[in-house]
């Protein structure tokens, strides 16, 4: 059985065993090498390339180069001042808004005219102060303008001496109030209505419409005249007289006139008295109470009532006898 089948079957060639193809051998990992970035051009770079002898184009190419590399700086700034922009453009209506408040609170709690206007133009400042504080430190310079005012306020204040004396002494004029707009004062050899009180001076108008601006610091250290604070004056009127007037008859006459003057305050004490003798003459006053309002009117009246009497020395009374 075994021959026959080797007969059937013949011998084959044995078969080679298959061998693996080999291993690829890895090279060593190395790290790519980076790329050099480009080095940063700096302002000096660009301030030598603008002023060298270069072509046109090469500045402009260098310039926009430049622009480039600095693009976020750029737009971070425009950002920043776009937002300080809108923040004084909001600001200047807030502070129309605080000085239109100020004055309503002012003007409801009836505070004086002078205070009002006084308040007015430091609180405009201040308002406006503040506001630009605000927008220097969304620049980013409010630490230097801090800085500058701070190391030049002794210079300031030695420079303006003369006007820190004049805002104190307006400070004291309304702390104090030793007089009021429309009120007639007389002071440092001047004298007038006062129209206005501001930081630094006050406005007076004379009665030939004359205006005296006087510093309000000479102001607090003058001695001040005020003809109108009260609501009656005494009116004064002094004359003179011979000795041989009989002076009773003279008071009669004088007393008559005063008591039927609408302008005087006819409830208050009048009267006609000798004041002083002198060698030749007997000095008189007429002294009666008359409205702040009519005292220059009642004055001029009465006077021009007293030259009738007196007349030169020359009236008589009833009697033939010489007044």
């Amino acid at each position: 059985m075994k021959e026959v089948l080797l007969q059937a079957f013949p011998k084959l060639p044995p078969e080679p065993f298959p061998t693996l193809p080999p291993v690829p051998t890895l090279a060593p990992f190395s790290p790519p090498t980076p790329t050099p970035s480009p080095t940063p051009i700096t302002i000096e770079d660009l301030t030598e390339t603008l002023s060298s002898n270069v072509s046109d184009e090469v500045k402009r190419n260098f310039l926009m180069e430049y622009l480039l590399t600095q693009r976020n700086v750029l737009l971070n700034f425009a950002r920043t001042l776009l937002i300080a922009f809108i923040v004084y453009f909001i600001g200047k209506r807030l502070v129309k808004f605080a000085l239109k408040m100020t004055e309503k609170w002012m003007v409801k709690h009836e505070i004086e005219i002078s205070v009002q206007k006084f308040v007015m133009s430091l609180a405009k400042f201040g308002y406006n102060l503040i506001l630009i504080f605000v927008v220097a430190w969304i620049l980013g310079v409010g630490a230097t303008i801090v800085a500058i005012i701070g190391s030049a306020g002794l210079a300031i204040g030695l420079a303006l001496q003369g006007s820190l004396s004049n805002l104190a002494g307006g400070v004291l004029i309304l702390a104090l109030k030793p007089f009021k707009i429309g009120e007639y004062i007389s002071v440092s050899g001047v004298e007038g209505t006062v129209d206005a009180i501001d930081i630094f001076y006050t406005h007076l108008s004379t009665p030939d419409n004359k205006i005296i601006v006087i510093p309000n610091g000479t102001i607090t250290n003058s001695t001040i005249t005020n003809t109108t604070h009260v609501s009656k004056r005494m009116q004064i009127i002094d004359f003179m007289v011979p000795y041989e007037m009989d002076v009773e008859k003279l008071r009669e006459r004088l007393m008559e006139i005063m008591r039927e003057d609408e302008l005087l305050c006819q409830d208050d004490p009048m009267e006609v008295v000798i004041s002083k003798l002198t060698p030749l003459k007997v000095h008189m006053q007429m002294k009666a109470w008359v409205k702040t309002e009519d005292y220059w009117n009642a004055r001029f009246g009465l006077m021009e009532k007293l030259k009738g009497i007196l007349g030169e020395n020359q009236t008589c009374d009833e009697d033939g006898n010489q007044l």
